[in-house]
């Protein structure tokens, strides 16, 4: 005869493999760029469905935290405003920490119930589960964008009357020798003035 933590045992060991390798999970790189006086999240709709969440729940999300209004059109995210890559990956990786990642065994293999008006992040790899906590929106870099030795990557919308590439990150016009209209590159500001910005390619 079998104690009861023998039969557990022996049923949990004849239990299919359900674990997953991190190499299955990988979050894509957000292609952004902008339009017009809005930010494209051009790879919305791939995000959300390697993330297995609902578009709409992960759109309200980014447009709270990046304190912003914003749509879905088609399998693009479009925001209000100007807004770096990085903003929008780091808001991206933050979703998925609180609302995809099991807490316990770093799984992503997990769902969102509605338990008593609480949302619960069920496991099925490991099983546990835990409350998902609302947070208050975080500040992100929208007043103050850029600084100077920082090291950013952005498009160039125009091209200024020396020939000089011309950058919009929010409040701030950036200038890049050496760019033409439509190039996303990669800048290290070495000054600023006022809104003014100057910077090199690195």
């Amino acid at each position: 005869m079998y104690d009861y933590e023998e039969l557990l045992d022996r049923a949990i060991a004849r239990l299919p493999d359900v674990e997953t390798t991190d190499a299955r999970f990988v979050i894509p790189e957000p292609k952004v760029f902008a339009e017009g006086k809005t930010t494209i999240l051009d790879n919305f709709g791939n995000i959300a469905n390697i993330l297995n969440r609902d578009p709409d729940h992960i759109m309200k999300y980014l447009t709270r935290e990046l304190g912003t209004a914003g749509k879905i059109d088609g399998s693009r995210a479009v925001f209000q405003g100007r807004f770096m890559r990085s903003q929008i990956a780091n808001n991206i990786q933050a979703y998925v920490d609180e609302y995809v990642i099991c807490s316990e065994c770093g799984r992503p293999d997990t769902q969102i119930v509605k338990v008593d008006r609480v949302l619960i992040l069920q496991c099925s790899a490991c099983g546990a589960h835990r409350p998902v906590k609302k947070r208050k929106a975080t500040q992100v870099e929208t007043k103050e964008a850029i600084e100077e030795g920082g090291t950013y990557e952005v498009r160039i919308d125009a091209v200024g009357s020396k020939g000089d590439g011309i950058a919009k990150v929010d409040k701030y016009t950036i200038f890049v020798p050496r760019t033409k209209k439509g190039d996303v590159v990669k800048i290290k500001v070495k000054r600023i003035s006022g809104n003014l910005a100057f910077a090199d390619l690195v």
